[in-house]
């Protein structure tokens, strides 16, 4: 039996990809929003609690997207089993998947607890961002079960194409988030002002909020009856099949993540104003991000629909038509990028010393963006396909091999300074170390990239 869209050229296939990547774009920018919130309210007080800020979020989001990542394993089990109509084994299949959020959620929060573990990569860090950080990772503890529930609430609309309702739920978690850091972090209304601590309150209570609400509208819509959702039981059967694809899943998402975590880590050897420097460049970057990430997701998705009907050059087609998409998308935002510098520094920070920095590092951030965007896209059509493996290999070897180890060796280990010709033309006025860590890791998504689409090529000629 032929299905509608069978027939249907690269145009409709990117315009279906578009429909249901927007929703997820904008509920990922407000998720990202709550990182670049604190940034900002807390980088207008002090440069000291911009590097509380930007170690502690580098902390956390190495721990969270890793976990998410092998929860994001959800999204092609689930949308296979749509596309097949086999309708309940996508409740059941949700429902081991908040067992396994649970469980992680734990080795989570073990991870956070400890901070001067991640520090010893940082060198001499003054002892008052030290316990600004400390305080500020046991807030974030309190949100992380509820932040990776969530997302299997997210997994769930994207992988039978109804994202919408997690972008509702994102943006009023955003609003609310915008409150509470205004109540916690300054002091309002008689409570005393807690700074980067607050901030981390501020996300708990924003994650549970948003899980209560996501809970509450998938027993009231009737449309999810169909699934008949249920917890159930966690069963080892169904816990080996998501971790089977979770894990090297996760370890892609943490050799993606590590980078920043590292990069932010080493620069903070480089003083305060480096590390907030860093900060804008990272949350910037992770900002554009969503963008490919977005439109993967959704070429993902609608593909292993595609796959689990039987319908393979479907979803073929899909996967050309949205690495079609998110190119058109990474052009226009490379250009945006290219000639609002200034503004968009101007937004994260009032510091002339960090300004500046921020401003040499920033030139190198349009094709940064362009090689990360094929690289994201490509790896979410192979996650189609279930393949999770070899891309977790490649991008060792690309992101954390030659791009990250690379990025040490010459912008801080034995070859110091021997890029300095190239970044002091690509990045005039930046850092020695943090330019040669950017730039090294531009090239690492190039290659991680280009070894991806071949081995796509290979797996769907």
């Amino acid at each position: 039996m032929n299905h509608p869209h069978d027939s249907a050229g690269i145009g409709a296939a990117m315009r279906r990809i578009v429909k249901q990547a927007w929703p997820v774009l904008i509920s990922q920018w407000a998720s990202m929003a709550y990182a670049v919130l604190d940034t900002a309210m807390t980088g207008h007080a002090s440069s000291d609690a911009l590097a509380i800020m930007g170690l502690s979020i580098s902390v956390y989001v190495t721990v969270f997207v890793g976990l998410m990542g092998v929860l994001h394993a959800l999204i092609p089990i689930l949308a296979q089993h749509y596309g097949a109509g086999r309708l309940h084994e996508v409740g059941r299949a949700w429902g081991q998947g908040v067992w396994l959020a649970l469980a992680l959620s734990v080795l989570g929060i073990a991870l956070m607890l400890f901070p001067n573990i991640w520090l010893a990569f940082s060198g001499d860090v003054e002892p008052a961002v030290r316990q600004g950080m400390a305080s500020y990772l046991q807030a974030l503890c309190l949100a992380l079960p509820a932040a990776l529930v969530f997302r299997t609430i997210y997994a769930l609309g994207t992988s039978v194409s109804r994202p919408q309702v997690v972008m509702i739920i994102n943006l009023i978690g955003l609003v609310c988030k915008a409150f509470f850091n205004w109540l916690l972090i300054y002091g309002k209304f008689g409570l005393p002002a807690l700074g980067a601590t607050g901030a981390g309150l501020s996300s708990a209570l924003v994650a549970w909020i948003t899980l209560a609400l996501g809970f509450g509208y998938l027993r009231r819509n009737t449309w999810y009856l169909q699934f008949n959702l249920t917890l159930g039981r966690p069963r080892w059967r169904d816990q080996q099949e998501l971790l089977r694809l979770g894990l090297p899943m996760g370890g892609s998402y943490l050799v993606e993540v590590c980078a920043f975590t590292f990069m932010a880590l080493l620069v903070a050897r480089e003083g305060v104003y480096a590390v907030g420097a860093q900060q804008i460049m990272s949350n910037l970057a992770a900002l554009c991000f969503m963008m490919p990430m977005s439109i993967g997701v959704a070429t993902a998705s609608l593909a292993a629909q595609a796959i689990g009907a039987g319908r393979h050059d479907a979803a073929r087609r899909i996967s050309y038509a949205g690495l079609s998409a998110a190119i058109i998308g990474a052009v226009l935002t490379a250009l945006l990028l290219t000639t609002q510098r200034e503004t968009i520094v101007a937004l994260y920070t009032d510091d002339a010393e960090v300004a500046v920095m921020a401003l040499a590092l920033l030139q190198i951030i349009p094709v940064f963006h362009l090689c990360d965007t094929l690289q994201c896209v490509n790896s979410y059509i192979l996650r189609a396909y279930k393949i999770a493996v070899v891309p977790l290999l490649l991008q060792i070897v690309a992101l954390s091999g030659f791009g990250l180890l690379g990025g040490w060796w010459l912008g801080f280990g034995p070859a110091q300074g021997a890029l300095a010709p190239l970044t002091d033309l690509l990045m005039a006025g930046a850092p020695i170390g943090a330019s040669a860590m950017w730039l090294m890791a531009t090239l690492g998504l190039l290659l991680s990239a280009t070894l991806l689409h071949v081995w796509f090529r290979r797996v769907a000629p």
